[in-house]
């Protein structure tokens, strides 16, 4: 795992709390051309051993599958570690339906920090894992589960860095950490799911569908998934494009301002049914995907 790759998708987010915070103290009207301040982009240092380490605790609990031990003491570390940085935790548990009549007992787990505040911007990932390694190159593991620390637990790691430097960040607008959970619960290979791909992303999708507060409302929001991979590359993707283009720009032109420009290229990539798609399609805030891309697809 590249601390490179924690490094650049932290110096982004940094960059977008400094471009929110700037943006809603100086003018309500700024829209996302507007010029972006470098000098406060690259005024807080991102820790990537600290992210490491929360990375390496969740993954020291086991694959973290729905329904399993590991998964329940994972969310109350997670939970706890939001908590311990100040911010207000909720959790969101609701037992859910698979695509193969399992039932799952998921775990949304939201952070807030200045909870009181209207403005807001979402950054959420989800953090739980695959049943199911149907993708690794060794066949003989695909009905294993995935440890997830890209895919996973890496999203979490920088969302949890990054609380970590609020204070030193100072944004004026609300941010909502997000751990959607039940994200990767989708069908493999093997099986027949549901054609409309709802067998993914049940947490986000649950979550969209019923916010964590009545009326909750975000200006933007920012998901991170499997950001922790050696030698990731993020393109703009699809979904983001289609809902959020502006986001998009903005973001990438944050992460070179922020140094990460060889990491964020400013090019189209593939197009990810991830958690975005509930929270653009239904929720209605548009919301965009750092995922790494990958010969042109998803």
């Amino acid at each position: 795992m590249s601390l490179n790759s924690f490094l650049s998708a932290c110096g982004l987010m940094a960059a977008s709390l400094f471009i929110s915070s700037c943006k809603n103290a100086g003018n309500s009207q700024a829209t996302a051309t507007d010029p972006i301040d470098s000098a406060r982009i690259t005024s807080v240092r991102f820790i990537a051993d600290s992210a490491f380490a929360t990375i390496k605790a969740q993954c020291n609990f086991g694959p973290r599958v729905p329904n399993s031990e590991a998964h329940r003491r994972c969310g109350d570390y997670i939970a706890a570690r939001f908590k311990a940085l100040g911010l207000e935790v909720t959790e969101q548990k609701v037992n859910l339906t698979a695509w193969d009549g399992n039932v799952l007992q998921t775990r949304n787990i939201i952070a807030a920090y200045r909870p009181e505040l209207t403005d807001r911007i979402i950054i959420c990932t989800h953090w739980e894992s695959r049943p199911w390694a149907d993708a690794d190159p060794d066949s003989t593991r695909h009905r294993e589960p995935v440890m997830a620390a890209n895919d996973g637990a890496s999203g979490v790691g920088v969302m949890l860095e990054v609380a970590r430097l609020l204070e030193q960040l100072n944004p004026s607008v609300g941010i909502d950490f997000i751990c959607f959970d039940s994200e990767d619960y989708g069908a493999p290979y093997w099986e027949e799911g549901p054609d409309d791909g709802t067998d993914w992303c049940m947490g986000s999708r649950y979550w969209a569908n019923h916010p964590h507060r009545e009326g909750y409302a975000a200006r933007y929001g920012i998901l991170l998934d499997m950001v922790g991979g050696k030698d990731a590359r993020f393109c703009y993707e699809g979904v983001s494009l289609r809902y959020a283009r502006d986001i998009v720009l903005r973001t990438w032109e944050a992460a070179a301002l922020a140094g990460a420009g060889k990491y964020f290229l400013q090019q189209e990539g593939g197009w990810a049914q991830d958690d975005h798609v509930p929270m653009n399609e239904i929720a209605g805030i548009p919301t965009i995907d750092i995922i790494p891309f990958v010969d042109g697809d998803n």
